[in-house]
């Protein structure tokens, strides 16, 4: 009987982690990085349809955060999807649009636009983005057979730590401790000493021994 209630209790620790920061690092940090992106691509010497797509994906983030018109914002998302399919910035818009739908808990619109970056974008940390985005996604929705099909996307070693993380929130959320922590473990294995990652992902270890 006390191990069942350290076991709610530890469940309940998750979920209260990931309801406090799960949402927030989703959308914040992505569109962060997207936006610096978006300025190193525009910064670039090359006069081609990557720094025309790179001028739009600036629109875009622009309206993001002065709230603008999110008609204008999908106008400009779909310009980028249909005439630079292939390009980085279509990618980013993509993901961002991603977040900014899974933020206002419209997971079906997320989910289509995650599985559109992963059909027409290849590199490699953009795919590995996109598959553990997905996975949140399909984690939040309590599809957690579907999140860990989609964990095991093959990666770059690089980000194998990201998707073995989510798979471990994933366990935790359906109270499978054991699994959760051995996947906790795993990442702090494969994490560098220094990496930003490792205390939180520490944290999570920690609730579950």
């Amino acid at each position: 009987m006390a191990g069942h209630i350290q076991d709610q209790e530890e469940l309940e620790n998750f979920k209260y982690f990931w309801k406090s920061w799960g949402r927030w690092l989703f959308g914040a940090l992505v569109l962060a990085a997207l936006v610096y992106l978006a300025y190193i691509l525009y910064q670039g010497h090359q006069l081609d349809k990557r720094q025309e797509a790179a001028g739009i994906l600036i629109k875009i983030a622009e309206k993001e955060q002065s709230s603008a018109d999110s008609k204008e914002a999908q106008a400009d998302l779909q310009n980028l999807q249909q005439n630079y399919s292939d390009s980085l910035a279509a990618a980013q818009a993509t993901l961002m649009a991603a977040a900014s739908a899974f933020e206002k808990g419209n997971y079906d619109v997320a989910t289509g636009h995650l599985n559109w970056v992963l059909k027409h974008q290849k590199s490699a940390p953009v795919q590995a983005l996109a598959a553990q985005r997905l996975a949140v996604v399909q984690l939040q929705q309590g599809k957690y057979d579907e999140a860990l099909a989609t964990l095991n996307t093959t990666v770059d070693g690089a980000f194998e730590p990201l998707m073995t993380e989510t798979k471990g929130d994933v366990y935790a959320a359906q109270g499978k401790n054991k699994e959760a922590l051995q996947m906790y473990e795993q990442t702090l294995l494969k994490l560098a000493k220094d990496s930003p990652n490792r205390d939180a992902v520490q944290f999570k270890a920690d609730q579950l021994r």
